[in-house]
């Protein structure tokens, strides 16, 4: 039996990361997903909108059909 799996290059928020410390995030994505992990990789807030910082994702957790991303921002380009 397969299960679907997506492979992620950036890290797309829609504004539902939520902060754990000073430049760490935590987000929930529905589905599978895997990240490049002590890579840095691109943080948008949409799939098509502009780059707001760079991040290094340092943890992923698969669980019931949801993955729990935990990731530093190592650059931000916008406050917004």
């Amino acid at each position: 039996m397969g299960m679907p799996v997506e492979f992620n290059t950036m890290i797309v928020t829609k504004g539902r990361e939520t902060r754990i410390d000073e430049n760490t995030f935590e987000l929930l994505k529905e589905g599978y997903r895997i990240y490049p992990i002590d890579i840095p990789i691109e943080v948008r807030k949409t799939k098509s909108g502009e780059m707001t910082g760079q991040a290094i994702v340092q943890k992923l957790e698969l669980s019931h059909t949801n993955t729990i991303l935990t990731y530093r921002l190592i650059n931000l380009n916008s406050t917004n």
